[in-house]
């Protein structure tokens, strides 16, 4: 565990001394919650009320969405994926660290950044735009909880689109495809509620939703009391299950791994 902690200590001293890099990452999620809120505020801002979401519900909802989405940036993304493109992989293979675990480490590392850089652009835009809806002490636990399974999960997704490095040289199709899946299926910039039945009944059986949406509709009162703790166990369901999926599939993926030389 110890070496564990020193690679996450580690990766917070470098997100500080590389801070432009850091922000830069998270212009296009800034980019893209400013348009939602744009878009809603025109549909909902003069009283509109669209299935069970006014402008507080839908703006509190936006912004949810976007702590959620600024975890795990693409920084870690990139890393990962880099370090199995330029064969550097093989460097960190030879640690005396579990590979899975090292680069979870990591994430973790660079969290608390990310979750500080996304409060405070969700503290500008409320106070812009005006206060937003408040779960009470129940609904904050079971949110605060959820929000907990958030990290592990997206890390994972991320984890496991990285290792795609080890069968394509072409990360980047990889990384928009996991962008646009992530984004329509995680509700994070339109609410599930709103897409056709068969997009719910497929987004109900994969694990986007526990991104983003389930945090989100926790905090709004749409998800309560059992059917919360029910979502929240469904979320950490996944982050057991891709975990051990993680491990297979590098498993057979790092047999790919060829060094030359002595």
């Amino acid at each position: 565990m110890k070496k564990y902690m020193t690679l996450a200590k580690m990766q917070a001293r470098a997100v500080l001394a590389y801070r432009l890099n850091f922000v830069l990452s998270l212009f296009a999620l800034m980019f893209q919650l400013f348009a939602m809120l744009a878009i809603w505020g025109v549909l909902l801002g003069s009283g509109q009320n669209l299935n069970g979401f006014d402008w507080a519900h839908m703006k509190a909802y936006l912004l949810v969405g976007f702590l959620c989405g600024a975890l795990v940036s693409q920084s870690a993304d990139w890393r990962m994926a880099g370090r199995i493109q330029d064969g550097m992989v093989a460097i960190d293979l030879t640690k005396p660290v579990d590979y899975q675990k090292a680069q979870f480490a990591t994430v973790v590392g660079g969290a608390w950044t990310e979750v500080v850089t996304a409060l405070a652009v969700c503290a500008g835009v409320i106070a812009w735009t005006g206060a937003v809806p408040t779960p009470g002490w129940q609904g904050a636990a079971l949110f605060a909880l959820s929000l907990l399974a958030v990290l592990p999960l997206k890390f994972l997704i991320v984890y496991v689109s990285a290792l795609a490095c080890f069968y394509t040289q072409n990360y980047l199709g990889v990384h928009w495809a996991r962008l646009v899946i992530v984004s329509l299926f995680s509700g994070a910039l339109v609410p599930l509620s709103f897409f056709p039945e068969w997009v719910q009944q497929l987004a109900a059986v994969l694990p986007f939703a526990s991104m983003s949406a389930t945090p989100a509709l926790i905090w709004i009162g749409q998800l309560r009391g059992a059917q919360a703790l029910l979502m929240i166990a469904a979320q950490f369901g996944w982050v057991v299950a891709l975990w051990l999926a993680a491990r297979l599939i590098f498993r057979h993926a790092i047999k790919r791994v060829t060094i030359h030389g002595g």
